[in-house]
């Protein structure tokens, strides 16, 4: 009879009033920064100095010595612009060319960990 009047004590609404941590907030949380966040294109595709070094990265050091660095650098810009001209008809031939960009993105950064980039 007692289970329902406003006289209870709180000990039986311990799980709502503040004695369970479980439900704080179920809200996500949103990250703040002080910076903007711009990307554009031609920034987030460059590397510079900054590639991974790899197990090709000999290999590539290797090459500059022996054939100069505008040598490799065309040597690497041919093989690039060939390998995503082949992930493009690849794209286009299972009827995916929409994932074109995202498998050319994943080329350069499976590029960058093998050490193709030094």
């Amino acid at each position: 009879a007692n289970g329902f009047s406003l006289n209870t004590p709180k000990m039986a609404l311990s799980g709502v009033a503040g004695g369970s941590s479980f439900v704080v907030s179920q809200r996500p949380q949103q990250q703040t920064s002080n910076k903007p966040q711009t990307r554009n294109g031609a920034s987030s595709l460059q590397m510079g100095s900054m590639a991974k070094f790899g197990i090709f990265s000999p290999a590539v050091y290797a090459a500059k010595i022996v054939l100069g660095n505008d040598k490799l650098n065309k040597i690497r810009g041919k093989a690039i612009s060939l390998h995503s001209q082949y992930i493009g008809d690849f794209c286009q031939w299972v009827g995916a060319y929409h994932m074109r960009t995202r498998l050319i993105k994943k080329a350069k950064t499976n590029g960058d960990t093998l050490g193709f980039l030094v």
